[in-house]
């Protein structure tokens, strides 16, 4: 028998935990034909000696759903192994969509994702007006890795209710339509429906993104659309008490579950590593629920935020910053200068909003003013100690005499490294929340499968190897219910990523490129130590350099049932 490619002599580790082995895996097509000893021929043979041969990485919450309409690579996701995303969290997206609201879902996420306007007007090519238009868009075009769709909510609401969506709940008679939609989304393959719960998430004109609108009735109806169907998961951002899971979200994760009988997932449980057994007594108490299906999604990284104030990202839970939102350069300028804006700002602090406890750490990374160049690698408290300031008015002052080029960065949760080792380990959690394709000036966590070989398994011993590789292949997989993802067995999809141990790994600090539509810039995290990237049988990356493969395929829910 002649196979289309054969990888000999790799060290395998098949993704469900189980020791490694030494041997050969064969490809015929898109499968994996054989593991063991493979003595026939191939098109193409890889000598993988001394190497890791294991399942395709599974990203588990990702936001592609613009970028996949102008990036077919998805960079930089698929030169850290991931084969396949899956996309739509966070109850927001660009589809189903009129004609008449395409600017007011760009505005979302700009708002939510913070991505310029030019990029997603210039950028996105709406080739669509519902969602199984959107999904066949998707498959039409192509693209490098496999995709799996989740429905959000917010373009549902928005394409039923109009403008008001982030106004109000929904009439009886809208729910029953947007349930429809939410059905015919599911029929051409979603695999669930997403939403959020939390403040920071707002839309348009700085008001709330519409999903957070939905009355209890909605979402009990939204639900009900899964449990008819049988099939299809949850996924929810909670506000931002979700790192202590409070007692009326924890309510409406068991509402959600047992309108829709299905599993679900929510961010996160990061922010609490620092505290000891804080997580652990959080997992405790909804054992009842996780036993049904729920997992809480953890990041392996800790998270450190690019800021600058042209995009207020940061501010969304605040009042006094809502102006800021969808406003143009020269009125951003303007409020921020404003005496009455940095009164109210400082006002709000009062009630303990969470950048309290920032203002004196933010880092200043990179200025354009030459004047201010003194300035970079400190932090604001140390400025403003030196100006005899308040932080808050050196913050914003900066900001005002950089013209809002100025580049912080803002230290985040997730620092505690014994803490984080302890939520790895645990199986009750789903690691992913890698962000990819939000944020772009901000963060880029894709990199986060490398990081977590590299640092957590190799240097930091916080996990085996084959444990690791478990967590981020056929654990995701098994949730989502992506049956033949995940594992290297004779008949899975071959999605394979070949590395080397000793020197897998990504940089904490991300770097800035610019390579966007209208020009746009972005961060980019490079991957190390990864040799081949393989989605169904055809190499993507080879060496660090992506091939002009395309070979990722849209993955229905409907064709896994």
């Amino acid at each position: 028998m002649r196979y289309d490619l054969v990888i000999k002599n790799g060290t395998i580790i098949d993704g469900s935990g189980n020791p490694r082995t030494v041997g050969d895996l064969a490809v015929s097509g898109e499968r994996i034909a054989a593991i063991g000893a493979v003595a026939d021929e191939a098109a193409e043979t890889i000598d993988a000696s001394g190497q890791i041969v294991c399942p395709g990485f599974v990203d588990p919450h990702t936001h592609y759903d613009a970028q996949i309409t102008w990036d077919s690579l998805l960079s930089s996701s698929a030169e850290h192994g991931i084969t396949t995303v899956v996309m739509g969290n966070c109850g927001v997206g660009i589809a189903p969509c009129k004609p008449a609201d395409r600017e007011l879902l760009a505005d979302d996420l700009v708002t939510v994702e913070g991505i310029d306007k030019d990029v997603l007007m210039q950028g996105i090519r709406w080739e669509w007006e519902s969602y199984p238009q959107y999904i066949d868009a998707a498959e039409k075009r192509g693209s490098a890795l496999n995709r799996a769709f989740l429905a959000p909510l917010a373009p549902f609401r928005t394409f039923v209710i109009g403008r008001d969506a982030n106004e109000r709940a929904a009439t009886p008679d809208e729910t029953r339509a947007i349930a429809a939609l939410l059905h015919e989304a599911m029929e051409a393959g979603a695999w669930g429906i997403t939403t959020t719960f939390n403040r920071q998430h707002i839309g348009h004109g700085g008001k709330p993104l519409a999903a957070r609108l939905a009355s209890r009735e909605e979402l009990g109806a939204y639900g009900g659309v899964l449990k008819k169907l049988d099939r299809g998961v949850l996924q929810f951002a909670l506000t931002k008490r979700y790192a202590t899971l409070a007692e009326d979200e924890e309510e409406t994760l068991k509402f959600m579950m047992e309108a829709s009988g299905r599993p679900a997932t929510w961010l996160s449980l990061n922010n609490l590593v620092e505290m000891p057994g804080a997580i652990e007594a959080i997992l405790d108490r909804i054992e009842p629920l996780i036993k049904k299906g729920a997992m809480p999604q953890i990041l392996t990284r800790p998270l450190l935020f690019d800021m600058n104030l042209r995009r207020p990202f940061m501010f969304s839970e605040m009042t006094s910053a809502r102006a800021l939102f969808d406003a143009s350069f020269e009125k951003q300028m303007a409020i921020y200068a404003d005496p009455q804006f940095r009164a109210a700002f400082k006002e709000e602090l009062k009630l303990g909003r969470k950048w309290t406890t920032l203002a004196r750490n933010v880092i200043v990374v990179a200025v354009e003013n030459t004047a201010l160049k003194a300035l970079e690698g400190k932090t604001v408290g140390e400025i403003a100690d030196a100006r005899a300031q308040d932080p808050n008015d050196t913050f914003f002052d900066i900001a005002v005499e950089d013209n809002l080029q100025v580049k912080f960065v803002v230290p985040r949760a997730n620092t505690d490294h014994e803490g984080i080792g302890r939520l790895l380990k645990d199986g009750r959690t789903m690691i992913g929340l890698s962000d990819a394709g939000a944020h772009l000036d901000m963060l880029c966590e894709s990199g986060y499968t490398t990081y977590l070989l590299g640092h957590w398994v190799r240097e930091q011993k916080a996990l085996t190897l084959e444990h690791a590789i478990k967590r981020l292949t056929s654990e995701p997989a098994d949730f989502f219910g992506l049956k033949d993802r995940g594992r290297l067995q004779v008949g899975a999809a071959a999605d394979i990523c070949i590395f080397d141990e000793a020197k897998v790994n990504s940089p904490l600090r991300p770097t800035p490129v610019k390579d966007l539509p209208a020009g746009g810039s972005r961060l980019y995290c490079k991957a190390e130590g990864i040799s081949r990237v393989i989605v169904n049988g055809q190499t993507l990356y080879r060496e660090g350099q992506p091939t002009s493969a395309r070979p990722g395929r849209v993955l229905r829910s409907r064709d896994y049932c």
